[in-house]
């Protein structure tokens, strides 16, 4: 495999055309009191532009990322920017970790240290693992397909492909959002390699002839919650998922736009209690942000949903996947199935329900995603 080093270093005049585009932002009017509930909410997106322009440091954010070993490599004929951080421990098992929309390689910043280092963040050596945070080609740093036709499976297939080249012949695999769907088609296409998933959103539909009868009031909430959510929070699929080079040209353009569209998704999917910095400073914000405008990547993100949509193969998997599951239910997570409809989708051995946390779980609740991948694995080593 074509692998090559790595290193974030963004042209400056991309940082300075950033400023002069945010000091020009023209903000629309807002209803008095409307808050958050015809999106993303005026005054907070005032000040959210005002910290970019005058306290974010994106070179701060380039320093942290480059802490962790980069690389690209050619992958289905495109350059795939990936971090490949390995343990210092030799037994440690292979892990991707693959990140969904709107977030990024930046999701898994407070993970890889304890995945690969347990013994430095009260972990055994036994639970190290080799990480691969691969970027969904089209994100980040990721060359973006150029032809039509790149959906959720084309980027499991390019995982598996990653994983093979760097040599893993055996190896686990985690994502929540575009992530776990991607996993789980690992589960099902390479289960010869893939040794076991584990998931914080599990996406799975009631089994044939499921009568809902039975289930518990957790249950019956997720089910309300995900009724909701499709109700009054899935027009942002609708339009990804039809007509993305339009919205492009605005997200594209405009970075208080890109903002405002992002970070409404951080505060209505988070486990936030309504105020988006009760689980994310700022900096986590604008850094996630920031990585979308400086690569010019969010219109080729968007068209995942398009493509996918148009492939037949958005939502659940059309089989049961039968490599070794684990799924990590957090309470705000946005899909939250019962888990009997879990176990008709995946063969499910491990199922922990979380007190707190929402869909951004390795952000939000770093220390208990981790744990509970530890535990998973464990059986699987």
């Amino acid at each position: 495999m074509d692998v090559e080093r790595f290193k974030a270093n963004v042209d400056q005049a991309v940082l300075d055309d950033l400023r002069e585009r945010l000091e020009r932002t023209r903000f629309p009017g807002q209803l008095d009191d409307a808050q958050w509930s015809y999106g993303t909410e005026l005054g907070y997106l005032r000040e959210l532009v005002d910290y970019w322009i005058n306290d974010f440091d994106w070179r701060a954010v380039e320093a942290r990322l480059n802490s962790f070993d980069h690389y690209t490599a050619l992958v289905d004929g495109r350059r795939q920017h990936f971090i490949h951080q390995r343990s210092q421990h030799d037994d440690a098992m292979p892990l991707v970790l693959t990140h969904g929309w709107p977030g990024s390689v930046l999701e898994f910043m407070d993970v890889i240290g304890p995945l690969t280092d347990p013994t430095a963040h009260g972990g055994q050596a036994a639970d190290a693992f080799h990480v691969v945070c691969p970027a969904i080609p089209g994100y980040g740093f990721s060359e973006a397909p150029a032809q039509a036709g790149f959906d959720i499976r084309q980027v499991g297939a390019c995982n598996a492909e990653l994983m093979e080249g760097l040599g893993y012949s055996r190896y686990g695999a985690q994502g929540g959002d575009w992530g776990a769907i991607a996993t789980s088609w690992m589960g099902l296409d390479d289960s010869e390699h893939c040794a076991g998933l584990h998931l914080n959103m599990v996406v799975a539909a009631p089994p044939e002839g499921d009568d809902m009868q039975g289930l518990s009031d957790r249950e019956n909430e997720g089910l309300a919650a995900m009724a909701e959510f499709m109700e009054e929070g899935a027009g942002y699929q609708a339009i990804q998922g039809t007509r993305p080079q339009t919205l492009g040209y605005g997200l594209n353009d405009s970075p208080a736009g890109l903002a405002a569209w992002i970070v409404e998704k951080f505060h209505a999917w988070s486990d936030c209690d309504g105020r988006v910095e009760n689980r994310f400073s700022k900096d986590q914000l604008l850094a996630n942000i920031t990585l979308y405008w400086v690569t010019g990547s969010i219109t080729s993100s968007t068209r995942l949903y398009c493509e996918t949509r148009r492939a037949g193969r958005f939502g659940a998997l059309p089989e049961k996947i039968k490599v070794p599951t684990g799924c990590a239910i957090f309470p705000r997570e946005l899909f939250r199935p019962p888990r009997r409809w879990a176990e008709a989708a995946y063969n499910v051995v491990h199922w922990s329900e979380m007190d707190s946390g929402g869909h951004f779980a390795a952000m939000e609740e770093p220390a208990a995603l981790v744990e509970d991948m530890r535990t998973f694995f464990r059986q699987l080593r």
